[in-house]
């Protein structure tokens, strides 16, 4: 089984790529949405947060809303390690266990798509890695289309990962996803690298 990581900036497009992934037979685990059920269905980690950023995380129903928690941790760069220590060890055992669930399935490929791939210690359960990245400009606008957010909370975020150099230069592979391609064009590039392995 192959596993494939996925990283890359905050609206690189990550996401896209992983749809191509699946419809080349890849069982996909988006790390993001799997830290949100985490965030639904673990008391554990709600604890943690609650005791490092304290209850007013919290929304009326006892859950962690994200988007109190986002103006702390992204203008304090301890706050924002101290997240990604926390929800890292998480993710990681939860991946761990969707892998170990995907092996045991038969399953030809796994596409891991994490932002923090390299520093969570997720990329260490990959064959290869795979940076995806686009031009800051494209990757504005489409967080600021996603989250809607405002140009300047979307630019916050982005000021708060690494540049996309840093992703390409640390993984094995690099995928640019600008928006000009379409699904079929960038199914065909993932094709080319991937096929062969997950054939």
């Amino acid at each position: 089984m192959l596993t494939i990581g996925l990283t890359g900036p905050t609206g690189a497009g990550k996401t896209t790529v992983l749809a191509a992934l699946a419809s080349m037979g890849c069982v996909c685990v988006d790390c993001d949405a799997l830290y949100h059920q985490l965030l639904a269905s673990s008391p554990t980690l709600v604890r943690e947060l609650t005791d490092r950023f304290g209850r007013s995380i919290l929304n009326c129903r006892g859950q962690v809303d994200t988007r109190a928690l986002a103006p702390i941790v992204f203008s304090d760069p301890q706050a924002l390690a101290d997240l990604n220590a926390i929800a890292h060890r998480h993710v990681k055992d939860a991946c761990a266990a969707r892998l170990r669930e995907a092996r045991e399935a038969g399953a030809r490929g796994v596409a891991l798509d994490a932002v923090a791939l390299l520093e969570s210690g997720l990329g260490a359960l990959c064959d290869v890695t795979v940076a995806v990245v686009a031009p800051a400009e494209v990757r504005l606008a489409r967080i600021m289309a996603r989250d809607g957010i405002s140009r300047e909370q979307a630019a916050q975020r982005m000021a708060a990962q690494p540049d996309n150099e840093y992703y390409v230069n640390r993984c094995d592979l690099a995928v640019i996803n600008d928006g000009t391609k379409t699904q079929q064009a960038l199914r065909a590039e993932l094709a080319r690298l991937f096929a062969d392995k997950l054939c």
